[in-house]
């Protein structure tokens, strides 16, 4: 099967654990794949050696993890010539109001103009409010954002809105695009001879 690189920028560790998942199902499908915290990344490193590629980052404060954006940016070409995704997680996809998810939307809009990218597959994910990991006035801050968005606003406890299912189904597309575009043989032909 394909190698695929799950990169991703994290604030608190839910997009890790977003991408970890991810990498998981990328796994069960009999795909090499390989998850990597852009902060992490070698000077050295090889974005071409992978078949397919996977971008994820969260929005803090409105925007993206700048190391997201700079691995983005320097791997334009690379990413252009190969299956690409891009996934966000957010306070503002973790509620139905029609007006955050617009924002959403416009956060992902904003990237994708600022690294001049065009991923084949996009998602937009609820992402966690861990008030166990912020400082006093972080949690201030993220106290009163959630007051509007979630009503979640007990800072002794922290709240995930991930919702799994999307993530695997989204991971699974993206398996099966990158399938179909590789002319790889997915796990149900395999199994079927």
């Amino acid at each position: 099967m394909g190698s695929i690189l799950v990169s991703y920028g994290t604030g608190e560790g839910q997009t890790a654990t977003v991408a970890d998942r991810i990498g998981d199902v990328f796994a069960d499908r009999g795909h090499d794949a390989t998850v990597m915290n852009v902060d992490e990344i070698p000077a050295d490193f090889d974005c071409e050696a992978y078949d397919a590629v996977l971008v994820g980052a969260s929005i803090h404060m409105g925007k993206h993890q700048p190391a997201v954006r700079d691995f983005v940016r320097t791997n334009r070409e690379t990413l252009a010539a190969r299956p690409t995704a891009f996934f966000q997680l957010s306070m503002s996809d973790a509620v139905s109001d029609e007006t955050r998810r617009a924002q959403a939307a416009d956060y992902v809009e904003t990237f994708l103009e600022e690294t001049d990218w065009q991923p084949d597959r996009i998602a937009r994910f609820g992402g966690a409010l861990r008030y166990s990991k912020y400082g006093f006035l972080k949690r201030l801050m993220m106290k009163r954002i959630a007051t509007d968005a979630t009503g979640d606003t007990d800072t002794s406890r922290d709240y995930e809105y991930t919702d799994w299912d999307e993530v695997e189904a989204f991971a699974a597309d993206f398996a099966a695009f990158v399938e179909g575009r590789l002319g790889l043989r997915s796990p149900e032909e395999g199994s079927a001879n």
